[in-house]
């Protein structure tokens, strides 16, 4: 009996000892690509061992106070680090299985426009991209317009009942409220150009959006790319609709 104790007590401490190490290989992956140490396929590979390691703390930690609850004997400790290891570890794996089960459900892509004829297009962000950055021809994939239109059909250029300084003015007040890192404000040509910079990673996606005259109203075309990946898991399109979803309710 004493050894069966010994084992559920110490079971549930492991699971806190996994969550903790799980929690230091994201925090390994998270800096070494942030601070440049490592690349991001490897930073990737890093994340997802410290994530699946994680989802061991969590399930350790459900057996642990699974067995603890139906014990009959009160000597049976570590609810507490069973507990620890299940909230610790659910922190560091949810996010990243989320962020992966998301990139099933949109199409492999990285750059998103609301105007799939005739694209804003970016001028002084080419001046911080590198040879290794995504391309901006958007050649790649060669069906990235129609995997844009299966993938974000309700997503389009916005309409808005208000002259064209104002809107312009309005654009770029919400693009500084955003925290981007404002590149380049044009007046003249109606272009706005930024960076945003992913909370977790830190990966980097260049943002250009084009206010223009239509007849009587204003027309805002807005275009988001990333500077390194295949797919963005939905982040630029999201991205974009919450910006002109925004825009569109300035009073």
């Amino acid at each position: 009996m004493k050894e069966q104790i010994k084992e559920r007590s110490e079971f549930a401490r492991w699971s806190f000892k996994h969550a903790c190490l799980s929690a230091a290989i994201a925090a390994v992956a998270v800096l070494g690509y942030r601070f440049g140490i490592m690349n991001y396929q490897v930073a990737l590979i890093i994340l997802i061992g410290g994530a699946a390691l994680g989802m061991m703390a969590i399930l350790s930690a459900i057996v642990s106070i699974l067995a603890i609850i139906t014990s009959v004997d009160t000597k049976v400790t570590g609810m507490l680090s069973a507990l620890a290891g299940l909230i610790l570890g659910l922190a560091v794996a949810a996010p990243v299985f989320l962020t992966i089960q998301t990139g099933y459900k949109v199409p492999r892509i990285h750059d998103i426009t609301t105007d799939l004829q005739n694209p804003p297009n970016f001028a002084a962000i080419l001046t911080l991209r590198r040879a290794e950055h995504n391309p901006l021809d958007r050649k790649t994939p060669a069906n990235l317009t129609e995997l844009q239109q299966a993938g974000y059909p309700d997503l389009g250029s916005l309409l808005i009942n208000k002259d064209p300084s104002q809107v312009f003015t309005e654009a770029v007040a919400l693009a500084k409220a955003c925290d981007w890192e404002i590149i380049a404000v044009s007046a003249e040509d109606g272009i706005i150009e930024a960076t945003a910079t992913t909370r977790f990673m830190g990966f980097k996606d260049d943002i250009v959006i084009r206010v223009s005259a239509k007849a009587n109203k204003t027309i805002v075309d807005m275009r988001s790319a990333s500077r390194i990946g295949i797919s963005d898991m939905g982040t630029n399109a999201t991205r974009i609709k919450a910006f002109l979803h925004e825009l569109n309710n300035v009073e």
